[in-house]
């Protein structure tokens, strides 16, 4: 039981939001206290039901964004409540003109609940000649709100820039961390064998996992260039020069980049290792790469205050003196030129790592500032992009406008009951089934149960409360404490919300006239009556169409990695300075499309765990595919030198992909099926394999015939470049054939040809040298 409570107090502790609780609670209670005390609680209870409505938004991110967004709140609020107003009294007109409203809130992210919760409130007050005003009071309950959550501006304007960047850094840093434990480390397969539960134990045991830590590395360094991108710049308009939070995002997007080549070229150096040891002094220097980066970390969350540490390193220095012994003991003939070629691309990597940390840390010891721009309001959307987007959903039946069409029915079928059937306060009906559908049934059970548990309990303890309450100061009072709590822990879980919301939402609609048992109880009816309108809307109208879309996303995310491939390939061959950012990018979120309609999936009611298991092999896969040709990519940057094959692999790979992509568009391409570019590609393969060696045994004669041993000559850089390349080129020829196979056998499909390197993962390299190392 302690160990339990311990546990939810380190959550509560780690995700409440107590200022937030604390502004949207003094917004409500101070106006709720002044109309009791001024003798006018009713008016004092609209300007609270502003507040409340638009403390309901919660904005996020910088504090400029959250500006527009409580903003539109605002506006949203006065305009609602006063064409609610409009609407008091006349229950059927109601039902023609909310439910529209609720449905469009679940569609535009932008309006939210906000405006059909602010029509349906003030539709069920009673009659008044004075809509206008009802409108302007609730207008001032928002700016209240508004201007609470925003009093710290001035102070903690670039904080949420700071946390982002800081937790960009920190990502970063986890994933040359595992890089680091990886190297030198024994086989893990018999610890992951055994089964844990305790989580500690899991965390000393397990190794840690390196596609995780680098695709979390990149989503915090995707949310912080999507942070910096909300904030105004203080740069005039004809100035290009980066500002420093720019720089240091560019920065540690290269150190990521370059995380991934050494990862990619210390997997082929476990397969060609010198003689001599080498394992220590490397991992070494990446855990102190991976320590100035926290050291970063802790300076951008401290505004300055933390260290930022050295320039310089020791460990890198000391990686570097091995590396120039093996290089010449390989000079020499005692160490093989492949094992020579991937140590030295070892230490490159790790300089480029300690460049770009130490360019960093000059950037953050100047300081992180923006300029203040002019306040804007959120741009107005493009009608045209919108009825185009609106047709298209229409059109494919998307996951979106089918939920939105289940919202609609939905909330009609209950304001129709509250109307017809002359329910008193039907509207909690309404309320519960627009806040709980969810666009999956596992997500819709699991918030009603949520909803059902914290609306009974707070139900209760409502009446309990507003029983025992004198006066109305005391309600006020008391408002105030459900408000902090509720806003404080609703990040959390919902069921808090439910706890604390439901007596706090009653209090502001019947604050004039405080509720009793008889209205709690009824209360809990008509929430319960609202959770089975949605819990039969999730189960009979119409799937949710996510297992329709798979074909288009698959094939999407194949024709998306290829083009990848495709540039990859004139990167190496020289028609490119480097792998575009944009296609990167671009490649990601198609993966990122799948993995979420893959999770979505998780929540149906008898969910297929093979089909689910195959489309987590396929995102994983293609994650890999993209850090094997971002490793190309660095790796053949420096000088043009001849690749041999690789160009030729690399387009055959694409075309690979392009026809499995094919497939999911037409399954019934026989053209496309019967190809089998499987022979063609191994045997481009394997003359890679003879490329690698007769390049081997000229830079043997090349040293041999008297040319300087320190000399840059061509052939050294591409025995170099190749040598490096091989292994990821193998390993990005498996995974890509993994995702071609998860992708087709996840729709129902076989694979167009086997795949040998699929079939044999784990299959040992052949020497180059054909002598072993």
């Amino acid at each position: 039981m302690l160990k339990r409570a311990r546990s939810a107090y380190a959550q509560i502790n780690g995700q409440s939001a107590p200022f937030y609780g604390l502004a949207a609670a003094l917004a409500m209670a101070i106006p709720l206290l002044a109309g009791s005390l001024t003798g006018r609680p009713a008016q004092g209870s609209m300007i609270a039901l502003g507040a409340y409505l638009v403390a309901l938004r919660a904005p996020e991110g910088p504090y400029g964004n959250r500006a527009r967004d409580l903003a539109s709140g605002v506006l949203m609020v006065a305009v609602g409540s006063a064409v609610g107003g409009l609407l008091s009294g006349h229950a059927w007109p109601a039902v023609i003109v909310v439910p529209p409203l609720i449905a469009l809130g679940v569609g535009v992210p932008r309006i939210g609940s906000t405006a059909g919760l602010a029509v349906l409130l003030s539709a069920i007050r009673p009659p008044s000649a004075d809509v206008i005003g009802v409108g302007l009071l609730e207008l001032i309950g928002g700016l209240l709100t508004m201007g609470l959550l925003l009093v710290p501006w001035p102070v903690r304007r670039l904080r949420p820039l700071r946390e982002a960047l800081a937790e960009a850094a920190d990502r970063v840093a986890e994933a040359l961390d595992a890089v680091a434990q990886d190297v030198g480390a024994p086989d893990p397969s018999a610890l992951n064998a055994v089964e844990l539960t305790n989580p500690d134990l899991m965390a000393v045991t397990r190794m840690p996992d390196w596609e995780e830590r680098r695709r979390a590395a990149s989503e915090a360094l995707t949310d912080a260039r999507a942070t910096y991108g909300l904030y105004r710049s203080g740069r005039g308009r004809a100035s290009d020069e980066p500002t420093r939070p720019e720089r240091l995002i560019d920065a540690l997007g290269r150190v990521l980049h370059e995380t991934v080549t050494l990862q990619a070229v210390l997997e082929a150096a476990k397969n060609y290792p010198p003689d001599r040891e080498w394992t220590l002094e490397t991992q070494t220097a990446v855990s102190a790469l991976a320590a100035r980066l926290r050291l970063l970390a802790g300076a951008i969350a401290t505004n300055g205050e933390a260290p930022l540490g050295g320039e310089e390193s020791g460990a890198v220095r000391r990686m570097g003196r091995l590396s120039e012994q093996i290089r010449r003991a390989g000079l020499a003939g005692d160490e093989d030129l492949v094992a020579v070629s991937l140590i030295g691309q070892v230490r490159r990597s790790i300089d480029r790592i300690a460049g770009e940390t130490a360019s960093a840390r000059r950037t953050i010891a100047g300081g992180l500032r923006i300029g203040i721009g002019p306040p804007r309001m959120p741009g107005a959307p493009d009608p045209r992009a919108e009825l185009a987007r609106i047709r298209r959903a229409v059109r494919t039946r998307s996951p979106m406008f089918r939920q939105i069409t289940r919202v609609y029915v939905t909330a009609v079928v209950s304001m129709a009951l509250a109307a017809g059937l002359h329910i008193p306060h039907g509207h909690w009906l309404t309320i519960t089934a627009m806040l709980s559908l969810r666009a999956t049934y596992g997500e819709t059970v699991e918030r009603l149960v949520q909803r059902v548990g914290g609306t009974a309990a707070g139900s209760v303890v409502a009446a309990v409360v507003l029983t025992l309450a004198p006066t109305q100061p005391l309600v006020a009072v008391i408002a105030f404490v459900f408000a902090l709590a509720g806003f404080a822990l609703r990040p959390i879980n919902f069921a808090y919300w439910g706890l604390f919301g439901t007596p706090l939402a009653m209090m502001l609609l019947d604050f004039s006239a405080p509720s009793d048992w008889r209205i709690a109880g009824e209360r809990i009816g008509l929430v319960a009556g609202g959770t089975v309108l949605s819990f039969l809307a999730v189960r009979l109208l119409w799937p949710a169409g996510h297992l329709e879309r798979l074909p288009v996303q698959l094939g999407r995310m194949m024709a998306v990695h290829a083009d990848l491939v495709r540039a990859a390939a004139d990167v190496v061959g020289g028609e490119r300075a480097r792998l575009p950012q944009e296609k990167v990018v671009t490649a990601e979120r198609s993966a990122e499309a799948v993995a979420e309609t893959r999770d979505r999936l998780t929540h149906e009611r008898v969910p297929d765990t093979v089909q689910i298991g195959r489309l987590r092999d396929a995102v994983r896969a293609a994650h890999r595919v993209r850090d094997h040709l971002i490793a190309v990519s660095r790796v053949t940057r420096e000088e043009a030198v001849d690749a041999g094959p690789v160009p030729e692999i690399l387009d055959r790979l694409a075309d690979q992909l392009e026809e499995a992509a094919g497939l999911l568009e037409d399954p019934d391409d026989e053209e496309l099926r019967n190809r089998s570019p499987a022979a063609e590609l191994e045997e481009e393969l394997a003359g890679l394999d003879d490329y690698l060696k007769t390049l081997t045994k000229r830079r043997r004669a090349e040293i041999s015939s008297g040319v300087g041993r320190e000399e840059l000559t061509p052939l050294r850089q591409a025995l170099a470049q190749v040598s490096g390349t091989r292994y990821t080129v193998r390993s990005l020829r498996r995974d890509i054939g993994r995702v071609i196979d998860a992708s087709l056998a996840a729709v129902g499909q076989n694979p167009p040809a086997p795949r040998p390197d699929a079939a044999r993962p784990d299959a040992a390299p052949v020497s180059p040298s054909g002598s072993g190392t």
